[in-house]
């Protein structure tokens, strides 16, 4: 590898924890043009078992790291262009490990706009800044000196005008030091502090909070930024950064000034001055801003993700059939029966609340839906009129002999994808507002392959993201949404396009093409048939096909996660343990792990070390295999936490202090947990209430989907509020 390659491979391999090893024949991997999901599952023994959200991580920072280096690349190139690249300075570039000391030492070289500076050198001042600069004029008379500059065509009339403009040359090359900015920068983000006050006292806001803040840069919370930045983009608060600029200016007068018997001496005291003040500050200001913006968006980019893969990993609610409510007033609740393929078998439009108010309408076509079609669970929609739809189908649950349900589903998006090309292709004859109700029982029945229809964004989540860079959460939640789908796997012969465009390697075009070969030819009847479909070739085969399914094919290796790569050794592990395919066709090898323990002599590990090398495979890949083969066609969702169905309803009025419920857990954010229990607000779990420990984030203890138990510490019926606590539940 060349010294640029080490240089990263090394900064990788620290900011990650990883050996030279792993680093190495990771960017081997993935400059191969192998997927991130490919990657972490079949890769294992190359890259020592990296996790998926590990080599997110190593993504992001390589193709940092190489954009880096080639900026590093342009910026030597234009300074040496410009006759001025010492040694030095080209040392300093190579070892910069940031963009920002990269552009720190680029900046005196780096072409202006017309300024102060570069208008006194214009008019011939140089000379005159570089007498100051150099600190060596102990005798005679300055003025004199500076009176040689006055130049009527140049417009430098007068002594004072010809010492201005000099000291405005030597402001912008104190301003441009990089190691100057680079302490005032680090002294800021030490001792600096964030305030903000209101641009209208008096006027109420959500910013209220905010109208007379101040907290330390180093210390301020993500989201506390987030919500500056937006009081701020409103008109609603101005903030600013306060710095220690006595302390900053008499270090720069310390660093810069080395001579004070010098007769400039006072110029110079000047003119750090004013590059403080004028250059420095304002610019320094905007970096601090802008770095502790980027954090924060950062951060909240992640608790996104995080809080989208635990939705998306809700576990199906299977083979059952639904009865999907799309709550509304005037317009009227939209009402869709899916069977338990998700499939339409009737739609409808009841309007049991404001205006119409038929309530006893409403009920007899709910009835009668119900027993026509065998419904067990009603998933409602949580958008208007949802909790009025809620309190109309727990009355009618009371009606009922058997065993009904309700379940309250976020339909978030939902208005999205209802008018979505794709949603006219998949229902063209079908009004818009059904749409919305057919995607809410969807999303109760397999809330992955209902909810990849959407974009990510509108899923809805998360803290402040329609305020962070858009282009960032956009490829974060891509790759959420990947990992999920390759996680799970995907039926190739049920699945949309929409699901199969998240396999990895597979395109939206070649998605499509699967879909079309699937319509024209029937089912697939194993996995080496893709391999038909247009414009999907070897590579793209080596990418997706351990994560395409076939449930009843030829192979029952085909409705496992074992990659056909490495189905000539799975056949030879089941022949050394006595099985055949046969046996994995009617059922799961469950007692697999006793006969490789047994082959150990008793030992479990002994035994896959054992046969590890006589298949001469990786050890993590066979342990792979042997979960695949003890549990063929399994959903990794079944392990997370159930959806909580309910058969009554409670009001805001009936809550009191101590009372403990179950809740669902809808959002996750920096400073607590947002956890549905039944009535129409979503009650908060602060972070102080999670637990008795320390929590430095929400994450740490729930999950969006999330079941949990809480007790009720306040409600404040004025304000719909409603403060929970996940503290001490069993002993009370």
């Amino acid at each position: 590898m060349n010294p640029v390659n080490n240089l990263i491979t090394n900064q990788l391999a620290a900011e990650l924890k990883l050996s030279i090893k792993q680093v190495e024949a990771t960017v081997a991997l993935i400059n191969e043009g192998n997927t991130i999901p490919f990657i972490a599952r079949y890769r294992k023994e190359m890259t020592g078992g990296i996790s998926d959200e590990v080599l997110r991580d190593f993504d992001d920072r390589l193709k940092y790291l190489n954009n880096l280096e080639a900026r590093k690349e342009e910026v030597l190139r234009i300074i040496e262009e410009q006759g001025k690249l010492t040694e030095e300075l080209k040392s300093d570039i190579e070892k910069a490990t940031v963009l920002q000391k990269v552009e720190d030492l680029y900046r005196p070289f780096k072409q202006k706009k017309s300024t102060r500076a570069s208008k006194a050198i214009e008019r011939g001042l140089e000379p005159l800044a570089d007498v100051i600069w150099a600190e060596d004029f102990v005798e005679g008379d300055f003025s004199e000196l500076a009176a040689t500059f006055i130049d009527e065509e140049k417009e430098v009339k007068t002594v004072e005008e010809a010492i201005a403009g000099a000291l405005d040359i030597i402001a912008e090359r104190i301003s441009d030091n990089p190691d100057y900015r680079a302490f005032i920068r680090e002294l800021g983000q030490r001792h600096g502090l964030i305030e903000s006050v209101a641009v209208d006292a008096e006027e109420q806001t959500n910013y209220e909070m905010y109208y007379k803040f101040s907290e330390g840069v180093a210390k301020i919370a993500n989201h506390r930024v987030l919500a500056l930045n937006r009081g701020e983009k409103e008109k609603k608060l101005k903030v600013k950064l306060i710095s220690p600029d006595e302390q900053i200016v008499e270090q720069i007068k310390i660093r810069q000034i080395g001579n004070t018997m010098a007769l400039t001496t006072n110029y110079l005291i000047s003119a750090i001055e004013d590059a403080y003040k004028r250059l420095i500050a304002p610019s320094i200001e905007r970096e601090i801003r802008s770095i502790l913006t980027e954090r924060a968006e950062e951060d909240a980019i992640k608790v996104f993700g995080k809080n989208t893969k635990s939705l998306l990993l809700v576990p199906p609610v299977k083979d059952v059939k639904v009865l999907a409510i799309d709550p509304s007033y005037r317009t009227g609740c939209k009402l869709a029966v899916l069977d338990e393929t998700g499939k339409l078998l009737k739609y409808d439009t009841i309007y049991p609340n404001a205006p119409q108010n038929k309530v006893a309408e409403a009920k007899a076509t709910l009835t009668k839906l119900i027993k026509t079609y065998d419904v067990k669970i009603i998933p409602i929609g949580n958008g208007t009129a949802s909790r009025e739809t809620e309190t109309l189908v727990a009355e009618l649950i009371k009606e009922f002999d058997t065993d009904v349900y309700y379940a309250i589903v976020s339909e978030a998006g939902a208005s999205v994808y209802s008018a979505s090309k794709l949603a006219t292709e998949e229902y063209p004859d079908i009004d818009v507002s059904i749409r919305g109700a057919i995607s809410i029982g969807r999303r109760l029945q397999d809330p992955l392959a209902e909810l990849v229809k959407i974009d990510p964004k509108s899923i809805g989540v998360g803290q402040y993201q329609h305020d962070v860079n858009q282009k960032r959460l956009e490829e974060q939640l891509t790759n959420v949404v990947e990992d999920c789908v390759n996680s799970v796997g995907v039926d190739l012969n049920t699945a949309t396009p929409s699901l199969l465009g998240y396999v990895a390697g597979v395109s939206s075009t070649i998605a499509k093409n699967i879909v079309a070969y699937r319509d024209e030819n029937g089912k697939f009847s194993s996995r080496k048939e893709v391999l038909k479909v247009k414009r999907l070739g070897e590579k793209v085969y080596e990418q997706c096909a351990g994560f395409l399914r076939i449930s009843g094919g030829v192979n029952p290796l085909d409705n496992t996660a074992v990659h056909p790569e490495a189905y000539e050794v799975t056949l030879k592990l089941l022949k050394l343990l006595d099985y055949d395919l046969d046996e994995l066709k009617k059922s799961a090898l469950k007692d697999i792990e006793e006969k490789i323990a047994a082959y150990g002599g008793d030992n479990l590990d002994k035994g896959l070390r054992e046969l590890s090398e006589k298949l001469e495979i990786g050890i993590m890949t066979l342990r792979d295999i042997v979960e695949e083969l003890k549990k063929p066609g399994r959903d990794p969702r079944d392990e997370m936490p159930k959806p909580l169905f309910r058969s009554d309803v409670l009001k805001m009025e009936d809550l009191a202090a101590g009372m403990i419920m179950a809740g669902t857990v809808r959002n996750v954010v920096d400073f607590g947990a947002f956890v549905d229990i039944g009535v129409k607000q979503d009650g908060l779990v602060h972070i102080s209430e999670l637990c008795d420990r320390f929590v430095k984030h929400p994450m740490e203890v729930v999950s969006v989907g999330d079941t949990v138990s809480v007790r009720i510490l306040s409600v404040d019926f004025n304000r719909g509020k409603i403060s929970l606590s996940m503290k001490n539940i069993q002993e009370s």
